[in-house]
């Protein structure tokens, strides 16, 4: 068996993200549908392998049993980039803490930094301090770290932004899928109930408009429906059920009959 970390680029004890980070890098690398090089096929057999045993903690602990004795687990002595960011409080630095502590096993940290910097700082915004493509990959994974903490509304606005980054640049490709199946995930089962009505609104409001499908819309709709109708807002509430019939949603018109 070979070196799954040396496969995957990562160092031994390299946290989930980290894995998940360096597998996505892998796959767009070696993926032969993306790199159009069928001479890859072999070597993205290993990464996928590789990413297997990783991110499973029992064949993980077997993998680290048998082999440890061949990693080389160097440490290097060098400047704390770390420290140097706690050290300050502007926003680029704030921002390049949370996708650092993200990165290297300090999710915790990353997670509750970026809460203190949303509440704090109306005007913060991770992904004016990076490129594109690592605003898309982190910002998935800080959506991860937030949605396993409860943090739904936050995840979903983080999977908003790369939506529409998606959608005017094509980048994600092969793992578009998953983002759009997590923000569904939200949408119908950890907005309502979880922030306030008007909020909750706000945010199906702006689901609207990702192109999710003709079903998910009218379930969104159903949703606001049902909330406007809490409001007292009866003739909003019926206006959204009757697009959501329109749209053809499944069991749309049994769930407004219920109403």
């Amino acid at each position: 068996m070979e070196d799954c970390y040396e496969i995957l680029g990562v160092k031994p004890g390299a946290s989930l993200s980290e894995i998940r980070r360096a597998y996505r890098e892998k796959v767009k690398k070696y993926h032969p549908d993306v790199s159009g090089d069928q001479g890859t096929a072999e070597h993205f057999k290993k990464v996928v392998r590789a990413y297997e045993i990783l991110t499973d903690q029992k064949s993980r602990d077997i993998f680290d049993s048998s082999f440890a004795a061949h990693f080389s687990r160097r440490k290097v002595k060098s400047w704390d980039y770390r420290e140097w960011l706690l050290s300050r409080d502007d926003d680029e630095s704030r921002a390049k803490l949370i996708f650092f502590d993200l990165m290297r096993g300090r999710e915790d940290d990353a997670v509750k930094e970026f809460k203190r910097m949303q509440t704090e700082r109306s005007k913060f915004s991770l992904k004016h301090w990076f490129t594109r493509e690592n605003f898309m990959d982190y910002g998935f994974i800080l959506s991860e770290e937030l949605y396993l903490r409860g943090e739904y509304f936050d995840a979903f606005c983080l999977l908003e932004q790369i939506i529409k980054m998606e959608y005017s640049y094509d980048y994600f490709r092969l793992f578009f899928p998953e983002v759009m199946a997590f923000a569904k995930n939200i949408l119908r089962n950890h907005i309502e109930g979880t922030i306030s009505d008007e909020l909750a609104l706000d945010t199906f409001e702006r689901a609207l408009e990702l192109n999710l499908g003709s079903g998910e819309d009218a379930f969104i709709l159903r949703k606001m429906g049902i909330i406007y109708r809490r409001m007292g807002d009866e003739s909003t509430a019926r206006i959204c059920l009757e697009e959501a019939d329109r749209l053809g949603g499944a069991g749309g018109k049994k769930a407004a009959a219920k109403k």
